[in-house]
């Protein structure tokens, strides 16, 4: 005998007893006095039966129902929030990425900006200073002389002679 065959016989047992015993009761708590008691127990039996029946009807398909487990929403909520958690986290490792990249490029490009403008005053000292040896250089061949001015006719002579 299994266990729900045992379970009802016991509730079927209780609840006659439990009939017999409190039909008085009901009767006496619904008002129904003025009729007879073999009309009264009929009726009450008979309600009592069909909501028994309707009770285990009930429970049987409550039993025989196919049931889904359901899913704790908690278990959902974590993995959820790690996920966005770690969108951010790769998020905000792109980004500052991004910005470290383009920080290298902006040094990179004043680094040679500044070798650029360097190279240009280089390249202005260097003819500065060439100008200025020419400019000296002019200066010492217009200043200097081989030989004094008043010996200047005898460096002539010399100079034909030579020749």
């Amino acid at each position: 005998m299994s266990f729900m065959n045992r379970f009802r016989k016991k509730e079927y047992e209780i609840d006659e007893r439990a009939k017999l015993d409190g039909a008085a009761a009901v009767r006496g708590a619904a008002g129904l006095g003025g009729q007879e008691p073999a009309l009264q127990d009929a009726e009450l039996e008979e309600a009592l039966a069909n909501f028994r029946l309707s009770v285990i009807a009930w429970s049987e398909a409550e039993l025989g129902r196919a049931r889904t487990p359901v899913r704790t929403v908690r278990q959902r909520s974590w993995r959820l929030a790690a996920g966005w958690a770690l969108a951010g986290v790769l998020a905000a490792g792109g980004l500052g990425g991004g910005i470290q990249e383009h920080r290298h490029k902006l040094e990179v490009a004043r680094m040679a900006a500044a070798a650029r403008v360097a190279e240009q005053q280089r390249v202005i000292a260097e003819q500065k200073a060439k100008e200025e040896e020419d400019l000296l250089a002019n200066v010492d061949s217009d200043v200097s002389r081989e030989v004094p001015s008043a010996l200047e006719p005898l460096a002539q002579l010399m100079d034909d002679d030579n020749k």
